[in-house]
């Protein structure tokens, strides 16, 4: 466990190692999020791999075809339909 000290206007430095294992350098932007009460500090890196892998999951959970070939076959259906009425 780290401690550190707040100065002034609010300021804290985030311990060498901590910033190593976020792999944030100056300038960097990270994300300051409460959870349960407690302050989690996170990479925009960090957040961005955490989307990709909840739209992985989404993806791997939709077995049928793309989006794009359903969508393709109901205009299909649709002209179909118009043009026989």
């Amino acid at each position: 466990m780290n401690t550190a000290t707040m100065s002034q206007g609010g300021r804290v430095v985030v311990p060498k190692q901590y910033r190593e294992k976020l792999g944030v350098k100056e300038g960097d932007e990270v994300i300051w999020t409460e959870v349960d009460g407690q302050i989690v500090l996170t990479s925009r890196r960090q957040q961005v791999a955490q989307a990709r892998r909840f739209f992985d999951t989404l993806m791997i959970d939709y077995a049928g075809d793309s989006l794009a070939d359903e969508l393709i076959a109901e205009r299909r259906t649709e002209a179909t339909c118009e043009d026989g009425a």
